[in-house]
């Protein structure tokens, strides 16, 4: 990495957005390359600009987060992502964990902190807020939650959790088709597995049960 840290910062909240990238952007270390209100727009700002670090939102309109992080890092493998939420259920967590995320930050943080955390990943590291440590191991396999989660949720796959997600925003087939690269019938064939598993058969249902496992927000 250059010796000033180039940093992306996604949030659909402008005055968060704002805030966050005037605050980083005055450290001697840290260069704000770029802003965005999507993750869509995130992976585009990541191809465009080429930053060391992308400090994301968890939910936001679009593209999933979590979809985002793997195209970035796919696209960009010496890019990191950095995490910021006001939610630390374990299926964030271990979301979040599954795309090799080097950071999650609660929202609840000082601006110290998260200068604190973008210099340790940018140096090797990790960082994760207290919350969020508490609730999980490091091995010399990665890290990982401490307790498998006993809920229904973790019956699904990576991609039935993550259509659950668009279903939960109210998005309809043909949307969750665009953003995520499926078919139409491909996504058909998700939503009818997710369904099974649950033993869920509605779409508000859908949305009830996503929301009560922090999988989406209200």
């Amino acid at each position: 990495m250059s010796s000033r840290i180039k940093l992306l910062v996604v949030d659909d909240h402008a005055l968060v957005r704002g805030a966050l990238a005037e605050r980083l952007q005055r450290e001697p270390d840290i260069t704000v390359v770029g802003t965005a209100a999507t993750a869509d727009q995130a992976v585009e700002k990541t191809i465009e600009c080429k930053p060391d670090i992308v400090l994301m939102d968890i939910d936001m309109p679009g593209l999933d987060c979590f979809d985002a992080a793997r195209t970035i890092t796919s696209i960009q493998p010496e890019t990191n992502i950095v995490f910021l939420s006001a939610f630390h259920q374990d299926a964030y967590i271990e979301n979040a964990l599954n795309v090799q995320a080097r950071g999650y930050l609660s929202k609840r943080e000082s601006p110290e902190s998260v200068v604190a955390a973008i210099r340790e990943v940018a140096s090797g590291g990790a960082y994760f807020s207290e919350e969020v440590r508490s609730r999980i191991v490091v091995d010399t396999r990665g890290a990982k939650l401490a307790q498998k989660s006993t809920s229904r949720a973790s019956m699904l796959t990576v991609r039935e959790l993550e259509i659950l997600r668009y279903v939960a925003r109210s998005m309809s087939k043909k949307e969750i088709a665009g953003v995520t690269h499926l078919s139409v019938k491909t996504v058909d064939r998700h939503c009818a597995n997710l369904m099974a598993k649950l033993d869920i058969h509605d779409r508000v249902e859908l949305t009830r049960f996503a929301i009560r496992e922090g999988l989406a927000e209200l």
